[in-house]
Protein backbone atom coordinates (compact mmCIF):
# COMPACT_ATOMS: atom_id res chain seq x y z
CA UNK A 1 0.00 0.00 0.00
CA UNK A 2 1.19 3.52 -0.80
CA UNK A 3 0.62 6.53 1.42
CA UNK A 4 0.87 10.09 0.15
CA UNK A 5 -0.07 13.66 1.01
CA UNK A 6 0.35 15.68 -2.18
CA UNK A 7 -0.91 19.21 -1.55
CA UNK A 8 -0.78 21.92 -4.21
CA UNK A 9 -1.63 25.61 -4.37
CA UNK A 10 -2.83 26.07 -7.95
CA UNK A 11 -3.62 29.43 -9.54
CA UNK A 12 -5.06 30.24 -12.96
CA UNK A 13 -6.83 33.21 -14.51
CA UNK A 14 -9.64 33.86 -16.92
CA UNK A 15 -8.66 34.38 -20.55
CA UNK A 16 -7.48 37.95 -21.16
CA UNK A 17 -8.42 38.53 -17.52
CA UNK A 18 -12.07 38.94 -18.60
CA UNK A 19 -14.11 38.16 -15.51
CA UNK A 20 -17.57 36.59 -15.57
CA UNK A 21 -20.21 39.33 -15.59
CA UNK A 22 -21.39 38.73 -12.03
CA UNK A 23 -20.01 37.58 -8.69
CA UNK A 24 -22.91 35.10 -8.50
CA UNK A 25 -21.69 33.45 -11.71
CA UNK A 26 -18.17 33.21 -10.32
CA UNK A 27 -19.46 31.76 -7.04
CA UNK A 28 -21.38 29.13 -9.00
CA UNK A 29 -18.19 28.44 -10.96
CA UNK A 30 -16.30 27.85 -7.70
CA UNK A 31 -19.00 25.38 -6.60
CA UNK A 32 -18.78 23.60 -9.95
CA UNK A 33 -15.00 23.37 -9.62
CA UNK A 34 -15.49 21.81 -6.17
CA UNK A 35 -17.75 19.18 -7.71
CA UNK A 36 -15.20 18.29 -10.38
CA UNK A 37 -12.51 18.03 -7.73
CA UNK A 38 -14.66 15.64 -5.66
CA UNK A 39 -15.37 13.53 -8.75
CA UNK A 40 -11.66 12.93 -9.40
CA UNK A 41 -11.18 11.84 -5.77
CA UNK A 42 -9.05 14.86 -4.87
CA UNK A 43 -9.51 16.78 -1.63
CA UNK A 44 -10.37 20.46 -1.89
CA UNK A 45 -9.09 22.40 1.11
CA UNK A 46 -10.30 25.74 -0.26
CA UNK A 47 -11.20 27.56 -3.48
CA UNK A 48 -11.29 31.34 -3.66
CA UNK A 49 -10.26 34.38 -5.63
CA UNK A 50 -11.67 37.45 -7.28
CA UNK A 51 -13.70 37.12 -10.47
CA UNK A 52 -10.67 37.10 -12.79
CA UNK A 53 -8.66 34.25 -11.25
CA UNK A 54 -8.92 31.25 -8.96
CA UNK A 55 -6.75 29.86 -6.16
CA UNK A 56 -7.18 26.18 -5.33
CA UNK A 57 -5.62 24.38 -2.40
CA UNK A 58 -5.97 20.69 -3.21
CA UNK A 59 -4.60 17.29 -2.29
CA UNK A 60 -4.34 15.21 -5.45
CA UNK A 61 -4.43 11.43 -5.66
CA UNK A 62 -0.98 9.94 -6.35
CA UNK A 63 -1.98 8.75 -9.83
CA UNK A 64 -3.03 12.21 -11.06
CA UNK A 65 -0.57 14.74 -12.42
CA UNK A 66 -1.06 18.43 -11.78
CA UNK A 67 -1.22 19.16 -15.52
CA UNK A 68 -3.94 16.52 -16.09
CA UNK A 69 -5.89 17.84 -13.12
CA UNK A 70 -5.76 21.46 -14.28
CA UNK A 71 -6.63 20.55 -17.88
CA UNK A 72 -9.63 18.53 -16.67
CA UNK A 73 -11.09 21.21 -14.42
CA UNK A 74 -10.47 24.07 -16.86
CA UNK A 75 -11.97 22.21 -19.83
CA UNK A 76 -15.04 20.99 -18.00
CA UNK A 77 -15.74 24.23 -16.15
CA UNK A 78 -15.44 26.35 -19.32
CA UNK A 79 -17.92 24.09 -21.09
CA UNK A 80 -20.28 24.14 -18.10
CA UNK A 81 -20.14 27.96 -17.86
CA UNK A 82 -20.92 28.39 -21.57
CA UNK A 83 -23.83 25.92 -21.44
CA UNK A 84 -25.24 27.27 -18.16
CA UNK A 85 -25.04 31.00 -18.84
CA UNK A 86 -25.13 30.98 -22.66
CA UNK A 87 -22.09 33.20 -22.78
CA UNK A 88 -18.53 32.49 -23.91
CA UNK A 89 -16.03 31.82 -21.16
CA UNK A 90 -12.55 30.38 -21.03
CA UNK A 91 -9.50 30.19 -18.83
CA UNK A 92 -6.07 31.45 -19.84
CA UNK A 93 -3.51 28.98 -21.12
CA UNK A 94 -1.23 27.73 -18.37
CA UNK A 95 -1.31 27.87 -14.61
CA UNK A 96 0.95 28.21 -11.59
CA UNK A 97 1.28 25.36 -9.09
CA UNK A 98 3.27 25.19 -5.89
CA UNK A 99 3.71 22.34 -3.45
CA UNK A 100 2.57 22.97 0.09
CA UNK A 101 3.99 21.19 3.11
CA UNK A 102 1.47 19.84 5.56
CA UNK A 103 2.92 22.12 8.24
CA UNK A 104 2.30 25.15 5.98
CA UNK A 105 -1.22 24.17 5.00
CA UNK A 106 -2.98 26.44 7.51
CA UNK A 107 -1.05 29.55 6.39
CA UNK A 108 -1.76 28.94 2.70
CA UNK A 109 -5.41 28.22 3.48
CA UNK A 110 -5.74 31.53 5.32
CA UNK A 111 -3.96 33.36 2.49
CA UNK A 112 -6.36 31.98 -0.11
CA UNK A 113 -9.39 32.72 2.03
CA UNK A 114 -8.18 36.33 2.36
CA UNK A 115 -8.08 37.03 -1.37
CA UNK A 116 -10.46 39.98 -1.24
CA UNK A 117 -8.20 41.81 1.22
CA UNK A 118 -5.00 40.95 -0.71
CA UNK A 119 -6.34 42.38 -3.93
CA UNK A 120 -7.17 45.73 -2.40
CA UNK A 121 -3.42 46.42 -2.35
CA UNK A 122 -1.96 44.08 -4.97
CA UNK A 123 -2.81 43.17 -8.57
CA UNK A 124 -2.99 39.58 -9.76
CA UNK A 125 0.22 40.10 -11.72
CA UNK A 126 2.02 41.37 -8.62
CA UNK A 127 0.68 38.49 -6.57
CA UNK A 128 1.74 35.89 -9.13
CA UNK A 129 5.18 37.41 -9.56
CA UNK A 130 5.64 37.37 -5.78
CA UNK A 131 4.76 33.66 -5.66
CA UNK A 132 7.08 32.85 -8.55
CA UNK A 133 9.97 34.64 -6.86
CA UNK A 134 9.22 33.08 -3.46
CA UNK A 135 9.33 29.60 -4.99
CA UNK A 136 12.37 30.39 -7.18
CA UNK A 137 10.48 29.83 -10.44
CA UNK A 138 12.04 31.49 -13.47
CA UNK A 139 9.62 33.47 -15.63
CA UNK A 140 9.45 36.10 -18.34
CA UNK A 141 7.52 39.27 -17.80
CA UNK A 142 4.94 39.72 -20.53
CA UNK A 143 4.02 43.28 -19.57
CA UNK A 144 6.26 46.25 -18.76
Amino acid sequence: MSYTRLVYHIVFATKHRHAPPTEDQMQRMRCYLAGIIRNVKADLHTCNGPRDHVHLLVSLPPDMSVSDFVRLIKTNSSKWFHETFQTPFSWQDGYAAFTVSYSGLKDVLQYIQGQEAHHRTMSFEEELERFLRKHDVSFERTCP
